[in-house]
Order: structure tokens, then C-alpha cells, then sequence
């Protein structure tokens, strides 16, 4: 039997927000079994500044995943703390924030995984449950899409094409496990392209982006003078963006994702139609954590 998760005391950190430019301070505080992930605004009166990591909850998917509650308290660029939550198999967690917007720290989840780690994983006396998925649920915009399948383990199967010859076509399939996440994805960093700075800005976003916290793309050139921390970090870092959106599920997922050149808007979509028909899902007690996980081969 497995249980579940929270850490072993609390833990702080200060960043910007990738979106805002605002400076942001985090404290990641355990929290009691059942109680999964909760966001708490202390910029915002006590009674309606606190809001579920959930799917349903989820009110933004515009360059990031923001999710706020009844009262319209909100927090956004979730997604690469969740990814690092669910992939060391963290269950329940109380994040206290200042501001709206989660820090972005380098671009990645390695820093919030060092953070949890450095926090210590504790067990709980509560037996673990997951969402094991039962059959094919696909959801499409335009030319992407998205399907999960049954399967005894988390999968994550994506392929992105884009134009720039430094990114190109790259396809990955993982098998999440604490591990393999650790070693093999946390440390994937979200990237952009130089000529959708601007207009971004125009927007109100990226405006704590930088080279210290993003890879950059100028035309067919990675501008970052170190480089990549993988040769294939762009797809890796999609991957982790999904494992994050997928965490809103509210328990660990048992299904394998097949998604091309999808986003945030559509990993939403996906957890929408899977909860909204009752014959797509069952939730169930989990036996054992993934203890590895290997790279599967992706298909063309």
C-alpha cells in the first residue's frame, strides 16, 4: 500500500513572477492528509484568499495556468511548481504567497524540487488514491491534440514542431516517476522567441522574463550564452508544463497522455472532459509509488 505525502516542515523562497516582473515571496507549509494542494494569498483578507489547485479552478491558460477562486482571488503561473509537487509525489501542501503569481525562479521546477527535497518528503498514515482512467478521451484545437489512455502508470507521450531550426520536431515519452522527474525533467527550462517579447509586453505579460529565467530564440539561434541543459530541452520542458496542468486533476493520474503540440489551454480541456463523464474515470487506492521509470520511444 502506498501513502500519502506532504513535507516534513516548512520552507521559503523569493523570486519575480515570469508574468508580473512583481517580487514575490513563497512558503511551502505542510499539510494533513486529504487535504491536497491548497494556494493561500496573505496579500488578501483570511476567508476568501484561498484557492484549490484544481481543474475546475482554472480560469486563464493564456502563456501560463492561473486558477482562482468565488471570490476572484487568483494565482498564476502555477504549472512548474505543481510539475515538481506531483512528479517527487507530494499530495498535500499549503503554499502561502504575497502576491499573485507564482515566482519562476530559473524558468524551471529543479529550484521547487530542491526546495521540497530540502523541506523533506514525509509520509502520511492515509492510504494514497489516484484517478485511474477507464477509456479514450481526446480533446483537438486547430492542429493539436490530446488523448489519455488506460494504463497502469503515468505516461506522458509529446511531440512539438516548430518552424526554428533550434527547435525543429521533437517527440519524448516518459514513464513519471520521483526519479526519473528529478533527473530527467525538473531541470527543463520554458522558452520564447525574441519577436514575441514585445507584443507580450503589450499584453501585460513577461515582464520578469529574462535570460537568467527563460530560453530564449532568436530566428534559428538559442540566445542563452550557456546554451541548453538538454539537446532536446524544448519538448522536455513540455512535458513538464503537462505534468504540472495534469496535477489539477486533484490526485495522481494512472493514463497515458499522447499530445501534440498542445498547451496549456488543452491540458485543461483534457482533465474537463475526463472528469465530465463519470464512465471515464474511477478514483482507487494506490499499491505502490513509481520507484523508476524509463524513457519510452516516442513515434513519428
Amino acid at each position: 500500500m502506498s501513502f500519502q505525502q506532504t513535507i516534513k516542515s516548512s520552507i521559503s523562497c523569493r523570486g519575480v513572477g515570469l508574468h508580473s516582473g512583481a517580487p514575490v515571496s513563497m512558503v511551502l507549509h505542510p499539510a494533513p492528509a486529504g487535504h491536497g494542494v491548497v494556494f493561500r494569498r496573505t496579500d488578501l483578507e483570511d476567508g476568501s484568499n484561498e484557492i484549490p489547485a484544481r481543474y475546475d479552478a482554472v480560469t486563464n491558460t493564456t502563456l501560463c495556468s492561473t486558477i482562482a477562486n468565488d471570490a476572484g482571488a487568483s494565482v498564476a503561473t502555477i504549472e512548474h511548481l505543481m510539475s515538481a509537487i506531483a512528479g517527487l509525489g507530494v499530495d498535500n501542501l499549503l503554499v502561502e504567497l504575497d502576491g499573485p503569481e507564482v515566482p519562476v525562479m530559473d524558468g524551471s521546477a529543479e529550484p521547487f524540487a530542491f526546495l521540497l527535497e530540502c523541506a523533506g518528503i514525509a509520509g502520511q498514515e492515509t492510504p494514497r488514491k489516484a484517478v485511474r482512467i477507464l477509456r479514450d478521451v481526446t480533446v483537438t484545437h486547430g492542429g493539436s491534440t490530446v488523448t489519455i489512455s488506460p494504463a497502469d502508470e503515468f505516461i506522458v507521450e509529446m511531440v512539438i514542431d516548430f518552424d526554428s531550426a533550434a527547435i525543429g520536431r521533437q517527440n519524448l515519452a516518459v514513464q513519471v516517476s520521483p526519479e526519473l522527474f528529478r533527473n530527467d525533467i525538473a531541470k527543463a527550462r520554458t522558452f520564447g522567441f525574441l519577436h514575441e517579447v514585445e507584443a507580450m509586453r503589450k499584453a501585460g505579460l513577461g515582464r520578469g522574463g529574462s535570460l537568467e529565467n527563460a530560453v530564449v530564440i532568436d530566428g534559428d539561434r538559442v540566445m542563452n550564452d550557456e546554451g541548453l541543459r538538454f539537446t532536446d530541452e524544448f519538448v522536455r520542458h513540455k512535458i513538464l508544463d503537462c505534468i504540472g496542468d495534469l496535477a489539477l486533476a486533484g490526485y495522481p493520474i494512472m493514463g497515458h497522455v499522447v499530445a501534440e503540440k498542445a498547451g496549456h489551454a488543452l491540458n485543461n480541456k483534457l482533465l474537463r472532459a475526463v472528469f465530465a463523464d463519470p464512465a471515464n474515470w474511477e478514483v482507487v487506492d494506490v499499491d505502490i509509488l513509481p520507484v523508476g521509470g524509463a524513457f519510452l520511444t516516442a513515434a513519428e
